[in-house]
């Protein structure tokens, strides 16, 4: 099982993350749906007001299950995540994303 997390860094103004985040919702059951997806949400920046805490106010985090690397490609080729990603050009300026494996087995 590989856990995916994508930093999507939006434009700044909380309008271009918040249309982000709306696109997302529109996609989320379906992604769910997908072979080998075991775990799809966006999650956003809390307001912890802690000193030790690093913030990107404009950036979705997506935190993803995925059961291998075979699944995460077919996913990204899928006709919603074109769709999606076409739909978000104009509100998204990069995307990193890590895979990661559990550390201790």
């Amino acid at each position: 099982m590989l856990t995916v997390i994508a930093e999507i860094r939006t434009r700044p103004g909380a309008h271009h993350r918040q249309a982000v985040l709306d696109a997302f919702a529109k996609i989320i059951p379906t992604v769910l749906e997908e072979e080998g997806c075991f775990g799809y949400a966006p999650l956003v920046d809390h307001n912890a007001q802690v000193a030790f805490q690093t913030t990107a106010p404009a950036s979705v985090f997506m935190l993803e299950k995925w059961e291998s690397v075979a699944h995460l490609e077919a996913h990204l080729q899928t006709q919603h995540m074109k769709d999606h990603s076409a739909a978000v050009k104009d509100d998204v300026l990069d995307v990193h994303i890590h895979i990661l494996e559990d550390a201790i087995k």
